[in-house]
């Protein structure tokens, strides 16, 4: 590798390099301790240094100096890990740099030349790779160290790496974190101690920061049942987020493809940089922040004041300017924030020339004003190409008139800056809608009814009103303290569609996408699929006391919506849950906005919520168990474990409360989600928890637990809903219970929210991150426990061989995805298959792997061995083996009996495994997972699965002339190299040459006509005993040529006996396996025991080294 010329004034410091070549001007030195002799106590103290320090020259075992002859000063130019690799350099500058030298005349010429050539070179090499990079020159030094230690495939990008300790007990080993996309890796060396850590990021179950004793604050990594602790003096923090990230974006793009799908940043693993990943994690932050669409960015943050109107003060924060958003958060982040489509921005003007400020104007005859902004001119100049862009066709107005509206709206605003109305206005409701919401419908609100209720209804509507008029109405709205009040007091129904399209930023997807609704619903009208049948289904069970969907009109709205959604999303589809959802959201909101309402809590507020194995749901019922230690001590004293609130709060975070609320109750609680997300959700169900303390302490199991907390939420009510007693789902039998007091919804959520508001946003955050990786791993040891179950029925392999077995396998799968953008190999990851389908092998990966685990250790041509392999155990014939058709082939090929080996190997020579065409597998995998599923043919396969009968020697068909050809020749490759190689031919020569006399002779003898006389068989056999006398003459002969496997096959089976070509002849295996019976060398090759325990562990070590070759 070329370096960046640096200057060293001692050539042979410490004795610690070795000149091996030298001419006028270079000089090629190998570092003590490499190569040949080692360097004893020189070569160990080098080694610790090269693991401790970071230089490339106190790294590469091999380097290349420059000098001059009239100078002591020495310029490295370049370094290897490998000698190939500094001689190719070497002879690279003898060929192309030592003729040019001659002609300079002095020695600063000659070398200002060689250092602007090396300098080239770099630049040249850097085009392609290392870009972004905060240092290329030290990363280079890394990246080199990485390539020499690790040996992992070339392909491997390297994304950071940090100094750091890793403790092995109590003793800490100084060395090197390397954080790249696929791998963890560490490296330390001390004093002849080599520690050396590779960890694939699939592999983690648990990652964070802990503390103890010893170490105030470490990294700790769970990765296949063992612990591991990284600390560092510097950087901790920095370190465990890109950790964190590389995992999260791991078990993306492996395990979880629907979310990684929508996350284009991130597709190209051979792309990911430390650079690369902090933005993608500051616009993930930025969109949950400000409930924005998945597409949108932060491009853009600029620190500035806003005027705040209603406060009569500028508040410090920050703009965040994404492609389509302009958005601003106070500091806190919690005193006030605003979204600003740029849709909605008519110009941006600078009052000012000599201010740094500027006055975005929006639409409805708003403005708001931002000072002290550093690079005001070239944010000013991107927002309006913003605009201009997404410009809608509204906005057709004259530049003129657009300038001297904003002006106007400036002058008026500088003149009367209390004058509130003009900064934030009204919203602009001219809009004709087509539908309206069912309750709007079903409980039209009765204008002259002025029982209590329906007056604190209206104090409520005015209330949001002068809300509405401080801080604005529609998208532009300002969100602050007393916004979240006013949700925790209750939202009045005629508002709360409005307010949940709003807090959701479904209002922005749905602007941005006029007519997707109605198309949708065109398109999927009349579609049948498996999503269909379940929505059906589900259409009657939703909310089915509420008129609304006793009737047509609810029941179809329903179904629109949720037909609508499953074919915008079919890798969700459909998921129980939804359609209790959508019933709510259809009773408020107009059947468009439901739509995108439901997009917005499937795809962004509840990620990986709606799917087959609900891990969303799983990973915030973990932040859930740890919120509860955290906060309620005296119920885990109790209650030590947790699980029984996983399973019994599933309800609660899948139906948001919905299903375990009375309906005029649980709507509160979706206000509160909507403006706080799952936050809102957690604090509520740990006010629930506290609020039944003594009553859970004191029960004894858990059916007693449910029927308390069930018992509290029956109790539950709203006394300031206007809904008549036919709406409401209170049930009457409450009312009979005199004893057990009622619980009111807003006391309960305002109880929340003093209680556990204090959780931050950005702490739920980072524990989804932290509990996902266990979730998942869970779920994935879940699914292996029941395949090894299953096919431990039917194989000889322990558990634990199945268990490592296993991870070789899904390991396999893996190695193949690392490396390639959208691999097709990960379409053979299917979680919502059977578990022993979940994960296949194509023919190219079971190749790799069969030859890590074959018992054959010389074999050659394994590669067709491979292929003949797979189709045979491919029973399904779908081009894709799974791991019990597997383990079925190595349990045969390891612990069978000679019998049953021999019939493995002859069935490789018979169709399907023998007859199919030679480029690989080439029937298409089908597609899995979508559409209808086919049951019946599901319970035939099963039937025939337990029906069929074991198959027997005598249900094998004859072996015809080519195929005992291509036989022989296969025992002639698993012979080869073996230490009694000679014997072994030997004997294949001698069954082959019996075998053909035996059918010529039968043949002879079933002719009709043909003479019988004792003569015949006797000149018969003499014949054969000639013929077998030769043959092994001649096998002797091969077998000292390097050819022996292929000629000697051939010729003894066109020796012995007639022409083949002349005449059909075929063998049934009992003809085989009796004449190989009696060879006590081939029964004794195939019953020796193999150690498959060892195999495993070679296998597990060669398959990065393959990968890597």
């Amino acid at each position: 590798m070329w370096l960046k010329p640096d200057e060293i004034l001692l050539k042979n410091a410490f004795k610690l390099w070795v000149t091996e070549k030298d001419n006028e001007y270079f000089v090629l030195q190998r570092r003590r301790g490499y190569g040949e002799g080692g360097g004893g106590l020189t070569g160990l103290l080098v080694g610790t240094l090269d693991t401790v320090l970071d230089s490339t020259s106190k790294v590469a075992p091999y380097r290349i100096l420059h000098h001059t002859p009239d100078s002591q000063v020495y310029w490295s130019i370049a370094c290897g890990v490998t000698k190939e690799e500094i001689v190719q350099h070497w002879e690279w500058l003898q060929q192309n740099i030592m003729r040019t030298l001659s002609v300079f005349d002095s020695s600063e010429d000659i070398t200002s030349f060689v250092q602007g050539k090396i300098r080239g070179l770099i630049a040249e090499e850097g085009k392609t790779s290392l870009v972004l990079e905060d240092d290329p020159e030290k990363f280079r030094e890394a990246l080199l160290r990485f390539e020499k230690w690790f040996e992992l495939p070339p392909e491997e990008k390297l994304v950071t790496y940090y100094s750091c300790s890793y403790w092995k007990g109590k003793v800490p080993c100084q060395g090197w974190l390397y954080l790249s996309t696929n791998f963890l890796c560490f490296y330390s060396y001390l004093l002849g101690s080599e520690v050396k850590l590779i960890i694939s990021w699939d592999e983690i179950w648990r990652l964070q920061k802990t503390s103890n004793v010893i170490l105030t604050e470490s990294i700790h990594v769970l990765a296949n049942g063992e612990d591991h602790y990284f600390s560092m003096l510097m950087h901790l923090n920095e370190t465990f987020v890109i950790m964190e990230q590389l995992a999260d974006y791991s078990i993306k793009r492996l395990f979880d493809k629907d979310a990684f799908e929508k996350e284009p940043a991130l597709t190209d693993p051979l792309q990911i940089t430390k650079r690369g990943l902090e933005a993608h994690a500051k616009s993930e932050q930025f969109r949950t922040f400000f409930r924005l669409p998945i597409e949108e960015n932060l491009l853009e943050v600029h620190e500035s004041f806003l005027w705040v109107p209603f406060s009569h003060f500028n508040t410090l924060g920050k703009i965040c300017l994404s492609e389509n958003y302009l958005c601003f958060a106070s500091q806190d982040g919690s005193q006030c924030h605003i979204i600003i489509p740029m849709r909605e921005v008519v110009n941006v003007e600078k009052p000012d020339s000599n201010s740094r400020a500027l006055t975005v104007c929006v639409r409805g005859k708003r403005a708001l004003r931002f000072s002290e902004v550093r690079d005001y001119q070239r944010l000013a100049n991107t927002i309006r190409s913003r605009c201009g862009i997404s410009a809608s066709p509204q906005h057709s107005a004259s530049s003129e008139t657009i300038r001297g509206e904003c002006q106007s709206l400036i002058n008026h605003f500088e003149d009367n800056p209390d004058d509130v109305t003009l900064m934030v206005g009204q919203k602009d409701s001219s809009k004709a809608v087509s539908t309206e919401a069912l309750m709007t419908v079903f409980h039209p609100q009765d204008v002259e009814n002025l029982d209590p209720k329906m007056l604190k209804e209206k104090m409520k509507e005015q209330s949001w009103n002068i809300h509405f008029t401080e801080y604005g109405r529609g998208t532009s709205m300002f969100f602050t303290r007393k916004t979240r009040d006013l949700i925790v007091r209750g939202v009045p129904e005629a508002l709360r569609g409005e307010l949940w399209m709003l807090f959701s930023g479904a209002v922005n997807d749905m602007a941005t996408h006029p007519g997707y609704y109605t198309e949708l619903v065109e398109q999927s009208l009349g579609t049948s699929t498996l999503a269909t049948d379940e929505i059906e289904r589900d259409l009657h069970r939703s909310l089915p006391e509420h008129p609304a969907f006793q009737s047509d009109t609810g029941i179809s709205a329903l179904r629109r919506v949720l037909t609508a959604y499953a074919y915008r999303n079919p890798k969700i589809g459909y998921c129980q849950a939804m359609n209790i959802l959508t019933s709510v959201l259809l009773l408020y909101a107009k059947e468009e906005e439901a739509f995108w309402l439901l997009v917005a809590v499937c795809e962004r507020m509840l990620p990986d919520y709606f799917n087959r194995r609900i891990i969303g749901a799983l990973v915030d019922q973990a932040v859930f168990e740890d919120l509860i230690r955290e906060n309620l001590p005296q119920l885990v004293e109790h209650m030590t474990d947790l699980s029984f609130f996983s399973s019994v709060s599933l309800s609660w975070f899948l139906t948001l409360f919905i299903s375990v609320l009375p309906i005029e109750s649980a709507v509160n609680v979706v206000d509160c989600f909507f403006y706080d997300g799952i936050k809102a959700i957690l604090q509520l169900g740990l006010a629930v928890l506290d609020y039944n303390m003594e009553a859970l302490i004191g029960c004894h199991d858990d059916a007693e637990a449910v029927t308390i907390l069930n018992k509290f939420f029956d109790s539950v009510t709203n006394k300031d809903s206007p809904l008549p007693p036919t709406v409401q789902q209170a049930s009457l039998g409450n009312n009979d219970k005199s004893s057990h007091f009622n619980v009111d919804i807003s006391e309960l959520i305002r109880e929340a929210y003093e209680k556990y508001g204090n959780i931050r946003s950005e702490e739920v955050e980072s524990s989804r991150k932290r509990n996902k990786l266990f979730v998942i791993q869970t779920l994935e040891d879940t699914t292996k426990q029941n395949v090894i179950r299953v096919v431990s029925q039917e194989v000889r392999f322990s558990a634990s061989q199945l268990d490592e077995l296993y991870n070789l396998f899904k390991r396999q799968h893996f190695l193949c995805c690392y490396w390639t953008m959208k691999s097709p190999i990960l379409l053979h990851h299917d979680p919502s298959l059977a578990y022993l389908e979940q994960y296949q092998l194509g023919f190219q990966q079971f190749s790799v792997l069969f030859s890590l685990l074959d018992p054959w250790a010389f074999c050659t041509n394994k590669s067709t061995l491979s292929l003949w392999v797979f189709r045979l155990i491919d029973e399904n014939q779908d081009g894709l083996v799974n791991f019990k058709e597997f383990c079925s082939a190595l349990d045969t090929l390891y612990g069978g009996s000679f019998t049953n080996k021999l019939k493995f190997l002859f069935k490789l020579h018979l169709p399907p495994a023998f007859d199919l065409p030679a480029d690989g597998v080439i029937r298409k995998s089908p597609e899995r997972g979508r559409g209808k599923v086919d049951l019946q043919a599901y319970l035939k396969q099963w039937q025939n699965e337990i029906l069929k009968k074991e198959e027997t020697i005598k249900d094998l068909p004859r072996i015809n002339q080519s195929q005992f050809i291509q036989f022989s020749k296969t025992l002639y490759n698993i012979f080869h190299g073996h230490p009694e190689e000679e014997s072994l031919y030997r004997a294949v020569a001698h069954v082959t040459s019996l075998l053909l006399r035996m059918e010529e002779v039968g043949r002879r003898l079933q002719e009709p006509g043909s003479p019988l006389s004792s003569k015949q068989p006797a000149s018969a056999a003499t014949g054969a005993a000639a013929t077998a006398a030769e043959k092994e003459t001649s096998t002797e002969e091969a077998s000292a040529t390097p050819e022996s496997p292929d000629t000697s096959s051939s010729h003894n089976s066109q020796d012995a006996g007639p022409d083949p070509t002349e005449v059909e002849w075929s063998f049934s295996f009992e003809q085989v396996l009796a004449s190989l019976l009696n060879e006590p060398s081939i029964v004794n090759f195939f019953e020796r025991p193999i150690d498959f325990q060892a195999k495993m562990g070679q296998a597990k070590v060669g398959q990065l080294k393959l990968k890597a070759k």
